[in-house]
């Protein structure tokens, strides 16, 4: 038997070392071929709906995929093999850092001082973002001063809506009871909305008590604890027991076979308009108490009902995500138009001055409609929770946005934030607030809320005049 020489032993064993990299390739290759020839079995074998040719090209695009994570798994494993090395060597140096020459010691300084580099870098570049941050905020907190003047209190229950008087003298209601409640342009009258599927319209008589002197309502320290998710803390309060009352209606307005859940007067105060949970809103006449029209057309319960200030408009609110203009300027023809921008159900959806719909929404957006041009808004306003019952500024052109969240802010027609209304543990609602209502003609509250916690708030808010400029 012939026998090898040493050299050409050595030379066969590198020959053979430097193909095991294509040989491990081969074999993986072949094994993958194995497995893909055998996957094709099982599938063939398997109950399925699709093609043959679209199993294999499906099962042939896994393959690939897998190799690929095989791949870089295997340069994962290679590289960490390098990391463990470096970390050896570095360990290495650092324990012969005292013997070692200057070369070494001069490199190692240059590489901390880039690496201080370029942390402080880092460091700078955060600050100044967070600082850009910050200052956004505060600049959007100081656009308008708000400070709460007086707190109404007396009900027994959550206060849904409330509205005030557009003449002197300036009343404040407030529908706790009932759902709505709406006070006539000119004259001494209400309109109420209410459960039993029916509208109210009251005839009231003020008259202005004399003057008393200020009660200390301040109160001790141990009421400085957040009472905000609990109920023990709203007990019973006891009203006024000298306020006057109306108990028999004017006018009762009926036809509705759901609850009506909002009613408002029409330019005018010959005419109203109620939303009711029957999916209609009617037009009635006061003085005869007869129906007049009756708007259908929305899908789900409606929610809210507003009418123009000038013009004979209305827009109803609906849980079906869309509101609706009614148009009875022309008494031979009444047209409607549908918009639809929300997600979730509207709220509400107000007039503004010019031909401006302002609309609130629980997908918690607040979006500024043109009449004109009903296919997108002009403005959107984003928020962290549900939006109810909002009410816009004549004067000041400032949208009041009541939340789910027990929050009030306040945003201009462009969308900008002005403020947010204060709340602690001594001020501010402390539940879920219904509604707001700006009161043009008051110098001390220009601004009402109302909410679940059972009480209204009157707020003074000061924009400064160069913003409603703006």
């Amino acid at each position: 038997m012939p026998v090898e020489s040493g050299t050409s032993a050595a030379a066969r064993q590198a020959k053979q070392k430097r193909k095991s990299h294509s040989l491990s390739i081969r074999r993986t290759n072949s094994t993958e071929q194995d497995r893909s020839g055998l996957q094709r079995e099982m599938l063939e074998g398997q109950d399925s709906k699709l093609p043959l040719s679209l199993r294999s090209n499906l099962l042939d695009m896994f393959s690939q995929i897998e190799r690929e994570f095989e791949n870089l798994y295997i340069e994962n494993l290679e590289l960490r093999r390098e990391i463990e090395t470096l970390n050896d060597r570095l360990a290495a140096d650092g324990q012969t850092f005292e013997g070692a020459d200057l070369a070494k010691g001069a490199l190692k300084t240059k590489a901390s001082h880039s690496t201080s580099q370029l942390s402080q870098k880092l460091k700078t570049t955060y600050k100044a973002s967070t600082s850009k941050i910050v200052s956004s905020f505060k600049a959007t907190t100081s656009r308008a001063v708000c400070q709460l003047v007086r707190e109404y209190v007396g009900h027994r229950d959550g206060i849904w809506d409330l509205g005030v008087t557009r003449t002197q003298p300036v009343v404040l209601g407030t529908a706790s009871a009932v759902n709505s409640i709406k006070f006539h342009p000119t004259e001494q009258m209400a309109l109420t909305a209410s459960g039993d599927q029916t509208a109210h319209v009251w005839r009231y008589m003020v008259q202005l008590p004399t003057p008393q002197p200020v009660a200390d309502m301040s109160t001790p320290c141990e009421d400085d604890v957040d009472f905000s998710d609990k109920d023990e803390a709203d007990g019973e309060v006891e009203g006024p027991n000298d306020c006057p009352s109306v108990r028999v209606a004017t006018t009762t307005l009926r036809s509705h076979q759901g609850v009506v859940i909002a009613a408002d007067w029409l330019v005018g105060g010959k005419q109203v308009v109620t939303a009711s949970w029957d999916r209609a809103a009617n037009l009635y006449d006061v003085e005869t108490s007869e129906l007049v029209h009756s708007l259908t057309g929305h899908d789900q319960e409606l929610t809210h009902c507003c009418t123009h200030p000038t013009q004979r408009l209305v827009v109803t609110s609906s849980r079906d995500t869309t509101f609706r203009l009614w148009d009875f300027r022309d008494p031979s023809i009444h047209s409607v138009n549908v918009f639809q921008g929300h997600t979730d159900t509207v709220t509400s959806a107000v007039f503004t001055v010019g031909d401006n719909v302002v609309s609130g929404s629980d997908d918690r957006t607040v979006k500024v409609w043109d009449l004109k041009n009903m296919r997108s808004p002009i403005a959107t306003i984003r928020t962290d929770s549900a939006v109810n019952r909002i009410s816009v500024s004549v004067n000041q052109r400032i949208i009041a946005l009541p939340h789910d969240n027990r929050q009030v802010r306040l945003f201009d027609m462009s969308g900008v934030r002005l403020a947010r209304l204060p709340r602690s543990n001594r001020q501010g609602h402390r539940r879920m607030v219904c509604c707001s209502a700006w009161c043009e003609d008051n110098a001390s509250c220009n601004l009402f809320t109302c909410g679940f916690d059972r009480q209204a708030i009157g707020w003074n808010i000061n924009i400064p005049a160069l913003l409603q400029e703006k």
